[in-house]
């Protein structure tokens, strides 16, 4: 069963970062044309945080049969499963086209975090 959840952890993370790269273009390109995100983009990114918590529990549930070597692991988890709230903290009130800019490159580091925490895992 662990293995089984190892599997599903290792490569929802390959999707979960495809998503967030494609979130991070789509805000960037917005934001270069002037314009704030849409509701399109912002159902999206909570498409993206539900996802990046889906992943977080299948995370969790593998470290009870077999704990990543490195446990920097799961502050990478942790640091991806906060980044775009924390973001969207940060950026509300502000113009249109840096709200679309700034959450399009936390998408983006988001990404980059999701990147590095599978280097750093298994």
């Amino acid at each position: 069963m662990v293995d089984l959840i190892l599997a599903a952890h290792s490569s929802f993370a390959r999707v979960v970062i495809a998503y967030l790269v494609v979130l991070g273009v789509w805000g960037l390109a917005t934001g270069l044309r002037g314009h704030g995100p849409s509701a399109s983009y912002f159902g999206a990114l909570v498409i993206a945080e539900g996802a990046a918590l889906l992943q977080g529990a299948f995370g969790i549930a593998s470290l009870f049969g077999r704990p990543p070597q490195n446990t920097i692991h799961l502050l990478y988890g942790v640091a991806l499963a906060l980044a775009l709230p924390l973001a969207w903290t940060y950026v509300r009130g502000r113009p249109a086209n840096r709200v679309a800019l700034t959450l399009g490159l936390v998408a983006l580091f988001a990404a980059g975090l999701g990147i590095r925490g599978m280097t750093t895992g298994s």
